[in-house]
């Protein structure tokens, strides 16, 4: 008999969310239709091959764990089980099991961080990101003072802090004792500066095309475009960290990827051994260099010479 794969998501039990008495719970099935996706989503990339793998299961199993969403005007808003939810819509199913709950804005949207959290497949991008908005929601800071005093947290010595950094910091710590995913002072060393990686490496590293060693090392290439060309070359070939690095020391000798040479490069070129030249000292040359001043500040909307 084929084997059911584990659709069931692990318990937000480690975490206490909500108040029973307040958020009483009732189960049962509901249209599909008549659910609609939040504004804020944790989840930002859904791999189509394991979406796909679901939609498997789905259709042969039918969906193991209930999606828990709440109500809002005249239908239901998901809280948690957006690839549950997504593969049922795709699949065409009429109606799902789901569990109902009254939840204001901040209580959903932190279940469905949690939920994030507990998936098997989180890379360190969204797991650092679900983990500042935690922090976001509890503190209730907004994300940039959060990061901010994340900072001053690992700089300031307990005895040193004041009465709110020391109350600030009784919080964080207990926040990540709750999450039980990184310690604190990890979060701030090793996962914060994801979150300034360039752009394409951030989106690579978020898709999972990429290892978090391999993006952190691909994003120490500052020119944009020999760090693009490296990030397509890791990606499509599957460059080992050590073929990564042997590619950046050759970039470093101008001996890998060649920059592409335009108009731009060849004039900054061109100014920066105009600018070691001695050209400026031969007075022979110098109505030459006033002529080329010229017709550069032409170029560039300035009609005068500089005197």
């Amino acid at each position: 008999m084929r084997k059911a794969p584990n659709q069931v998501h692990t318990k937000l039990s480690n975490v206490a969310l909500f108040d029973d008495d307040e958020n009483t719970a009732s189960e049962g099935l509901i249209l599909l239709a008549d659910i609609s996706l939040p504004k804020q989503q944790p989840r930002r990339y859904f791999d189509p091959i394991k979406m796909q793998e679901l939609k498997e299961s789905i259709s042969h199993y039918g969906l193991l764990e209930p999606i828990i969403v709440r109500p809002v005007g005249n239908g239901y808003e998901l809280v948690a089980g957006e690839r549950r939810f997504r593969a049922a819509k795709e699949l065409d199913l009429e109606k799902i099991p789901v569990v109902t709950r009254q939840l204001t804005d901040a209580q959903a949207y932190e279940i469905a961080l949690v939920e994030n959290l507990q998936r098997e497949d989180l890379n360190p991008v969204e797991e650092t990101e679900a983990i500042l908005q935690i922090l976001v929601l509890r503190l209730g800071l907004s994300e940039k003072e959060v990061i901010s005093n994340l900072y001053k947290l690992r700089v300031t010595a307990e005895g040193d802090r004041d009465e709110l950094l020391t109350a600030i910091a009784a919080k964080t710590i207990s926040i990540f004792e709750s999450l039980q995913k990184v310690k604190w002072e990890s979060f701030v060393v090793n996962r914060l500066p994801l979150l300034n990686l360039p752009n394409e490496v951030l989106e690579s590293l978020r898709k999972g095309q990429i290892e978090y060693t391999k993006a952190t090392t691909i994003a120490t290439v500052k020119d944009a475009d020999l760090r693009q060309s490296l990030l397509n070359e890791t990606i499509n070939q599957g460059l080992s960290l050590v073929q990564i690095k042997e590619k950046i020391r050759n970039i470093k000798v101008g001996k890998a990827i060649e920059k592409p040479v335009t108009l731009k490069t060849r004039f900054v070129d061109s100014i920066q051994k105009l600018k070691k030249s001695p050209v400026w000292e031969d007075k022979r040359k110098h109505k030459s260099l006033e002529k080329l001043i010229v017709k550069i500040e032409s170029l560039i909307g300035k009609e005068e010479p500089i005197a």
